[in-house]
């Protein structure tokens, strides 16, 4: 069955632009021309990814990403306005997995799609998988499988985003070492036209911190390496 990609943007060049690319993939496209409209489709029907702009006339792209975090752990790629960082990093801190900036190039948006999309079709068949004790990582109170794509942190479950849980995983399988933010770009996004700042590993990190109770400051799991990367405490 076609993934459905919802796509939320109030310049119809852009969204038909979007659509036309995407349908190539042979996904199926939902348009959405208002932030009420798309608030409103995502009552009635299940997505597997969301593609938002940022500046909505009447609800904020913003807005609907939290919208779609408190339900969904479905990949949201937001909309940015060109050099516009403070939008890229609220956007991340909302929950969105990525964010492809005005104006973008098609395959670049494709490329971006299809690489979340992969990782979030590699969470969900996880979820179904029977558990296999050889593939659990545990490591001070946290137990993570990689199978079932399941994390406890002390015996309560941790709602991660596939990308934060990717995140973890390669911390988890390599603590002790540091991890570079490259190896980490290398490893979540392998297509090429990925040109990405270290801001956005920096704020999914920010978001693993704070679910699982940790600081940057005292950490407990999470250490900043800075100028190199990031250490699983061990």
């Amino acid at each position: 069955m076609a993934e459905k990609i919802l796509v939320v943007d109030d310049e119809r060049e852009i969204a038909d632009l979007i659509e036309v690319y995407l349908q190539n993939e042979n996904y199926k496209i939902v348009k959405c021309y208002t932030g009420q409209e798309a608030l409103a489709c995502m009552e009635r029907e299940e997505m597997d990814l969301a593609i938002l702009d940022i500046m909505l006339p009447d609800v904020s792209g913003f807005v609907i990403c939290r919208r779609i975090r408190e339900k969904h752990t479905y990949p949201v790629i937001m909309l940015t306005a060109k050099d516009e960082e403070i939008d890229k990093i609220t956007g991340l801190s909302l929950g969105a997995d990525d964010y492809i900036t005005k104006p973008f190039r098609p395959l670049e948006m494709v490329a971006r799609v299809k690489a979340q999309l992969r990782r979030y079709k590699k969470y969900n068949q996880g979820q179904v998988l029977k558990k296999d004790e050889g593939d659990v990582l545990v490591h001070a109170g946290l137990i993570m499988n990689v199978r079932t794509h399941t994390c406890l942190l002390n015996e309560k479950e941790l709602v991660l985003t596939p990308t934060e849980f990717e995140i973890l995983r390669i911390l988890l399988e390599k603590r002790g070492e540091v991890v570079s933010t490259e190896t980490l770009f290398h490893e979540l996004w392998k297509d090429e036209y990925y040109s990405k700042a270290g801001n956005s590993i920096t704020v999914h990190i920010r978001h693993l911190r704070e679910k699982m109770n940790d600081t940057a400051e005292n950490p407990k799991y999470i250490r900043t390496v800075w100028g190199v990367g990031y250490k699983m405490e061990s």
